[in-house]
């Protein structure tokens, strides 16, 4: 069954509205070199998307965050990649469906693993970067990826972009019977669509930390927000993402989970 905060129960009647949960990726870092500040999130979150060592992160690092998460009692989900460590994952790879299918395998075996090995376990699977990117745009990398999912642990849901219209998703994950939780950004910039601004356009990530606030707290109170030419964008989201690599994400966090936990 699809998960939806603001779906309708099993009698048609419209469900209550669920609090926005806030997710964060992180276990990022790379041997010597620090990416995110991870330990100053991890209190403020309810979810960690916890690196697999393709586009960053390494077994120690891996090891650490899920101890951290399991300090803080936030749940873990994968944050599987294209596997591009130079890249940090955001760039697009001639990957076909099974190699993306059999790559996500391998990142939730090693992820879960550490995990067991900690008394924890996997929430949910959110793919990181080009590869979540891509997967919203073709049909046939979005179908590895849930096969992916539903061959590893069909009780896992899948963590992916709410866009305007979210039927095609929905419509294949209910085919591969795995859930979803729609996605939103408290600090990115969209099309008309629901669809992320590239990185290299302007305006495509947010530094005003007001403007963060603002985008969080809409997006949880089913409010529109402005997308890219000045059209109204209203988003259905089970989970608000902050960046850990963005500093004014991270300086606003703790206020966003507290206006969070006031709704």
């Amino acid at each position: 069954m699809v998960q939806s905060r603001r779906a309708g129960d099993s009698t048609g009647q419209p469900a209550t509205m669920q609090p926005l949960q806030l997710n964060c990726d992180m276990g990022e870092s790379f041997g010597a070199w620090t990416m995110g500040m991870d330990e100053a999130v991890m209190p403020h979150v309810h979810s960690a998307n916890i690196a697999c060592g393709f586009h960053a992160s390494d077994p120690s690092t891996m090891r650490r965050t899920v101890v951290l998460a399991v300090q803080h009692g936030v749940r873990i989900g994968a944050h599987p990649a294209y596997p591009d460590l130079v890249g940090f994952g955001r760039r697009s790879m001639a990957c076909s469906a099974q190699e993306v299918e059999d790559l996500l395998l391998y990142q939730l075996g090693a992820l879960d693993g550490i995990c067991r090995a900690e008394g924890a376990s996997l929430s949910y699977v959110k793919p990181h970067g080009a590869l979540y990117n891509d997967m919203m745009k073709q049909p046939a990398l979005l179908t590895a990826v849930m096969r992916a999912v539903a061959r590893f642990n069909p009780q896992l849901p899948l963590m992916l972009l709410a866009r305007r219209d979210n039927s095609e998703a929905e419509q294949l994950a209910a085919e591969q019977g795995i859930g979803l939780l729609f996605e939103a950004f408290a600090d990115r910039g969209y099309d008309p669509d629901g669809y992320l601004l590239p990185r290299n356009q302007p305006g495509a990530v947010h530094h005003d930390p007001e403007r963060i606030l603002a985008q969080a707290l809409s997006f949880a109170r089913g409010e529109p927000i402005s997308a890219s030419g000045g059209s109204q964008l209203t988003l259905r989201a089970d989970s608000l993402c902050v960046h850990g690599d963005n500093a004014e994400s991270v300086a606003v966090v703790a206020r966003i989970r507290a206006a969070l936990d006031a709704l």
